[in-house]
């Protein structure tokens, strides 16, 4: 157990340098905090190229003639037509489409003999405001179709329009922003912290004498790494406290889950962080090459925009992106109680960017330091 004695002196010695004065401790807490104030008051989303669900349960021609409507609407540029209530389940969990319109049974006969038909819009609450404006659109292209229908006809048709919002029933936007800034949060600390630690190590001299140690490449990787770890995990803490205790953002799923893809994804960060400090001589270099691969990755994780309003081509480049997915668990298991078997499948993606970049740091480091 000699080795593990040896990392935990590193990782102490680590700590007390990131810690070792007031402006440092100040760095890791202060922007924690403005972020949380700012982000849920300032954020704001726009959407379009969205994906609709329809299930349509009625026979008439006012269903099919509103169901076409939509498909030829430029807001839904992709149709998906469900066979029963069973499948609303899936395609909301799975994030399928922003909105699911359900016909009932009798809603053209109602609509036809000018009494209020159901019709209900099941919205995506994870994304509020992108679902929100989804159901403008529906909402338009209804009232639509029956001021012309009254135009023609000499009576317009009525409906009853039920709109249900899955996951965030009032559309507060805090409850998509809050979970969000906990990846963009250790996306910051886990870069530049580990990027920068190794560059400054190599600027005072003082990488050689660590190699020199009994430490090998990988315990320094490690001692870093769990040191890390550590800032991040508090300032994480710190987040979903406030979003819990603060916004009032309800915790549907498990903490102790949250903490471990967090740890999965940490990895993936710390390997493409240890991967820009091997090729970077000064601090300098080692900070804007990770803020080089941050803004980039932040931008593609759909935090900004939604992913549906990306080129086809960028849409497929986001896959290897770990802030996506880190994002995409941690919104599911706050706001719909995601279990262990869908964490599990979506940290795949986080495992395979962890093992990758820190296998490819390692023998860089070895390559090049011996």
């Amino acid at each position: 157990m000699i080795w593990l004695y040896r990392i935990s002196a590193l990782i102490r010695k680590e700590l007390q340098i990131l810690l070792a004065d007031r402006q440092s401790r100040q760095l890791v807490i202060i922007p924690v905090i403005l972020q949380i104030i700012i982000f849920p008051l300032a954020v704001t989303l726009d959407v379009k190229n969205t994906t609709l669900a329809i299930l349509n349960e009625d026979s008439g021609q006012v269903s099919h003639e509103l169901s076409a409507r939509f498909a030829a609407a430029s807001a839904f540029t992709t149709i998906i037509h469900l066979t029963g209530a069973a499948q609303i389940q899936q395609v909301m969990d799975n994030q399928d489409a922003i909105a699911v319109v359900w016909f009932a049974q009798d809603f053209s006969a109602k609509a036809e003999h000018g009494l209020p038909g159901s019709m209900q819009i099941i919205l995506d609450g994870r994304r509020s405001n992108s679902s929100q404006i989804a159901a403008t659109y529906v909402q338009d292209i209804v009232n639509t179709y029956f001021m012309q229908a009254q135009q023609t006809q000499g009576q317009a048709p009525q409906t009853q329009l039920v709109i249900h919002n899955r996951y965030n029933p009032n559309l507060d936007y805090q409850w998509f922003i809050l979970p969000s800034l906990i990846a963009l949060i250790l996306t910051v600390s886990a870069l530049i912290l580990t990027a920068l630690s190794v560059a400054r190590e190599r600027e005072q001299g003082t990488l050689e004498q660590l190699l020199v140690s009994p430490l090998t490449p990988e315990m320094i990787m490690i001692g870093k790494a769990v040191a890390v770890l550590v800032v991040g995990m508090f300032q994480a803490s710190v987040i979903i406290a406030a979003a819990v205790f603060v916004y009032k953002v309800p915790l549907a799923g498990s903490l102790a889950l949250i903490y471990a893809s967090a740890v999965l994804y940490f990895l993936a960060l710390v390997g493409i962080g240890f991967l820009i400090s091997a090729v970077c001589a000064t601090q300098q270099q080692a900070f804007l090459g990770a803020f080089a691969f941050m803004m980039p990755a932040i931008l593609l994780s759909g935090i900004a925009s939604p992913i549906e309003n990306m080129p086809q081509w960028m849409q497929t480049m986001t896959w290897i992106n770990p802030v996506r997915h880190f994002m995409f668990i941690v919104k599911s298991i706050f706001l719909k109680d995601a279990s262990i078997g869908f964490v599990i499948t979506h940290s795949l993606p986080l495992v395979l960017t962890g093992a990758i970049t820190l296998s490819l740091a390692v023998y860089r480091y070895r390559k090049r330091f011996g």
